[in-house]
């Protein structure tokens, strides 16, 4: 499946020694090529020559974007930068120190010439019914040697006509968390949108709970799509843009009808034919039994609901959690995105939300997968009419007039059949990514059904019951020697390296009944690991530390940053974080300050575990 990760080690090499400048970068606007205007504004030319303030909130019908420019942006300052980012999109190393790099990311250079009215027109689209939208596509580039095509926006660059009752801006400190973690995902291997710069607006004053500084982050993605640009199509029954849009993400997002999964019998565990299954798939075959027979769009609407099964598996395995879900913050090509108030667990807590206003705890961490789910329920009944046409997809009729009515229980029927296996189907991806990512974390290589029990449930209650921590658990149990672990009294006296500095936490626990229940898991996990490596102790270290992240930018690092710059005129200390999150495997970075990197890494302050933020950004 399609993510967001870096390149392969040979084109990151290539790209990172002949990567090209920004005038040189291949650029395009599939977006804008193929699906339909604003018609206030149909053409650049008639955007460009409008007073901005004629560009800002209104509603915008029969339309998927509208062409608007940025806001300029006085006396900008870069402040961080992604290497990685950089490479990825293709361009060569030291661009981002150009003059017309930091104007383009400050929101003051257009690849569009009015007078010849060639080139590429920013545009902005809508993303659903309650978002508030502010970001500004630049234009869609190719890396020339991976062939990757990215859609660039600005983030904070000013008010749209999506922008609804919101100024269109961003302040300084969402603007970071977004940046940072963007990056630190990427380099988890999460599925994720990505932020290439973070661009501070000095003299951009935003009103939010106080007044803060404005800024701007540079973001990529191969689409920015989410299920919400369905809602408000459907909302309006504006069924002939539904198709389009649909059609538009098969052809385009998507390498195409043919890229889309066959037809497959679900089972619980998943077999290798649903976790593989078959594709090149003609796009006008019909495949299947009544009343679950699947056209193009039904593979469509499938391929959707695997890749966000695989990207919240991800989600669970490495404990982050969103914060805010509804479908508009969901990727129909399965990335994470929009990030509000997000957060790493610290203690493990399933109930955890870092979101303060979700008090029905709607989008805490226990509740992602469902809640993932109920977002593509959404789309299904979006999708439900093509999804339902079956065969007559294709007809006169159903196309140009709508559903007959002698047709609408069949189409009915084979649209909840197929929305009802869709849901077993990501049960059994995300089933089966959850036990891949977590035998990775524990350091298995075998696959035993009786893991998920013995191990992996039991795990988490110990951590839950305790108020371990989850990310430290598992990065300190990769340097776990079998040997150290022999014997029972071994076994409790290793399990101390799994407190909290204070000692024992948790309710109703000594340290004697927290030792006894620690040592019981190893004992577990010792014969585990045993029957995979033998006494591979070195290889299965190697292989662990790989997945257990030593660093995770955590909230509580994410708000000191913040306070470090804006308070204390720091800006160092933005690339010294971002150089950890890139790399977040290692055992140090080379940051110049050695005592700071073990901080960041380090237990978490009893008064910062947990934090919560606001949606305010």
């Amino acid at each position: 499946m399609t993510a967001h990760f870096s390149n392969s080690s040979e084109n990151s090499t290539v790209g990172s020694v002949l990567g090209v400048s920004l005038t040189d970068l291949p650029k395009s606007n599939v977006f804008t090529s193929n699906l339909p205007p604003d018609p206030s504004f149909k053409t650049p030319a008639e955007s460009h020559n409008a007073p901005r303030a004629n560009l800002g909130p209104r509603i915008v019908k029969d339309a998927l974007y509208t062409f608007v420019r940025p806001e300029q942006t006085e006396e900008p300052e870069l402040l961080g930068i992604s290497q990685t980012a950089v490479r990825d999109i293709g361009l060569r190393e030291g661009e981002e120190k150009s003059k017309e790099f930091k104007n383009l990311i400050a929101g003051n250079k257009i690849f569009w010439d009015n007078e010849s009215a060639e080139g590429i027109y920013p545009w902005a689209q809508c993303y659903g019914v309650v978002h508030g939208q502010r970001a500004i596509s630049l234009f869609e580039s190719t890396n020339p040697y991976t062939k990757t095509r990215y859609e660039i926006q600005l983030k904070g660059a000013g008010r749209t006509p999506y922008s609804r009752f919101a100024d269109g801006k961003a302040v300084f400190r969402s603007s970071l968390r977004e940046f940072v973690v963007s990056e630190a995902l990427n380099a988890l291997h999460i599925p994720t949108t990505r932020a290439l710069s973070l661009t501070l607006a000095p003299k951009s004053r935003v009103r939010r709970e106080t007044i803060e500084t404005g800024a701007i982050v540079t973001r990529f993605a191969q689409s920015w799509l989410r299920i919400g640009t369905f809602d408000i199509l459907r909302f309006r029954g504006n069924r002939k843009l539904i198709r389009t849009l649909a059609t538009y993400v098969a052809e385009h997002v998507f390498p195409g009808w043919e890229s889309l999964p066959a037809a497959v019998v679900i089972s619980l565990p998943a077999t290798s034919s649903i976790l593989h299954p078959a594709r090149s798939v003609p796009a006008y075959e019909i495949q299947g039994d009544t009343p679950g027979e699947e056209n193009r769009f039904a593979r469509l609407y499938r391929e959707i609901a695997r890749r966000n099964a695989v990207t919240v598996a991800y989600w669970q395995a490495y404990a982050f959690t969103n914060g805010v879900l509804n479908t508009d913050n969901t990727s129909l090509l399965g990335l994470s995105l929009d990030f509000g108030p997000f957060a790493f667990l610290d203690n493990f807590d399933p109930s955890y939300t870092p979101n303060h206003d979700d008090h029905m705890l709607r989008y805490c961490y226990k509740n992602q997968p469902s809640i993932i789910w109920w977002n593509l329920l959404r789309l299904g009944e979006n999708l439900g009419e093509l999804i339902g046409a079956g065969a007559e997809i294709d007809e006169d009729q159903f196309v140009n007039k709508g559903v007959r009515e002698e047709f609408a229980p069949e189409l009915i029927k084979r649209a909840e059949t197929i929305i009802e296996r869709t849901r077993k189907e990501y049960q059994a991806v995300f089933d089966a990514e959850f036990r891949r990512l977590m035998r990775a974390r524990l350091g298995l290589v075998s696959d035993k059904e009786t893991d998920f029990d013995e191990l992996f449930s039991g795990l988490l209650d110990t951590m839950e019951a305790l108020e371990l921590d989850f990310n430290h658990f598992f990065r300190r149990l990769s340097s776990v020697r079998v040997a150290e672990i022999e014997t029972e009294e071994q076994r409790k006296d290793f399990a101390a390296r799994f407190f909290h500095k204070e000692g024992v936490t948790g309710l109703g626990n000594t340290e004697g009944s927290a030792r006894k229940r620690i040592a019981e898991w190893l004992k577990k996990w010792r014969i585990r690991v045993q029957e995979d490596w033998n006494d591979g102790d070195i290889e299965r270290e190697t292989a662990m530390k790989k997945v257990n992240p030593k660093f995770i930018p955590r909230s509580w690092i994410l708000d000191e940053v913040i306070q470090r710059v804006e308070h204390g005129g720091e800006r160092e200390i933005i690339g010294k974080v971002m150089k950890m999150a890139l790399n977040p495997f290692d055992d140090e970075w080379d940051t110049g300050d050695r005592a700071q990197e073990e901080r960041f890494c380090g237990d978490v302050p009893r008064g910062h575990r947990q934090m919560m933020c606001s949606c305010s950004s």
